[in-house]
């Protein structure tokens, strides 16, 4: 399997989404791989998906809460410093990069308007799904109601082990109904915080899907830093036709 793609997302036709795999290859240029092989992976991923490469918008991510609305400037070879991306633009891609994180895609069917977010422990942390529905309402006149949601696969809590630090963080933010004791260590549930996150922004139930899959339990078809901390990078992808 290459990719994968959600129900809810593809019950519309005016949008092209996919969650890349291992099969496709690594897309992420800063992991000390072949900059030709990466470009390559490119390239086989926008034929697949039918997009213009060169149009392609993803991110340096920087395990922030900064959301970025695209404008003319970006492009694959300008990648703006940011976790998250949202524009109304059509034919211009988006792209999240994960390798244990959680890559999250957001549409709007009503006012047209897609989003991508790349939220780990520190974005879950700085409530960036907050900041990525701020930018729908304020700065494209969305309603949250209308925001459908679709995460891929991540590291799960079964594999995501933290120390009392964090523990002691995520009460400190009233997160720690998402971590959980087990013989004597702690583990972080990302997947729960999210989607508390989402629902308390205002997006609807029903309109959110989140992948149960780990990539690190299953590092056969994702990636993950994790289990290999030089590995490639897996995506989300999204883009208003």
């Amino acid at each position: 399997m290459k990719f994968y793609q959600t129900s809810l997302l593809n019950k519309h036709a005016n949008v092209v989404h996919s969650f890349t795999t291992k099969d496709m290859g690594n897309l992420a240029f800063h992991v000390n791989d072949d900059i030709d092989r990466v470009t390559a992976n490119h390239d086989n991923l926008a034929k697949k998906l039918n997009y213009d490469k060169n149009k392609l918008i993803h991110m340096r991510q920087i395990h922030s809460n900064i959301v970025h609305i695209v404008t003319n400037d970006d492009n694959f070879e300008n990648p703006p410093t940011c976790d998250a991306l949202i524009t109304n633009k059509v034919d211009a891609p988006l792209m999240v990069m994960v390798a244990d994180c959680s890559p999250i895609l957001f549409f709007d069917p009503v006012q047209k308007v897609i989003a991508v977010a790349h939220a780990g422990r520190a974005g879950a942390f700085s409530n960036i799904v907050q900041k990525v529905i701020d930018s729908f309402t304020n700065d494209f006149s969305c309603e949250a109601k209308n925001i459908i949601v679709s995460v891929g696969a991540s590291i799960g809590s079964c594999c995501y082990e933290v120390g009392e630090e964090i523990y002691f963080e995520a009460k400190r933010l009233n997160l720690d109904f998402a971590i959980e004791k087990k013989d004597d260590f702690y583990h972080l549930d990302i997947r729960n915080i999210l989607k508390k996150q989402l629902i308390q922004s205002g997006v609807k139930k029903n309109n959110i899907e989140i992948s149960n899959e780990c990539n690190r339990c299953l590092h056969k078809n994702y990636f993950s830093y994790r289990e290999n901390r030089i590995t490639g990078r897996f995506a989300g992808v999204i883009r208003l036709n």
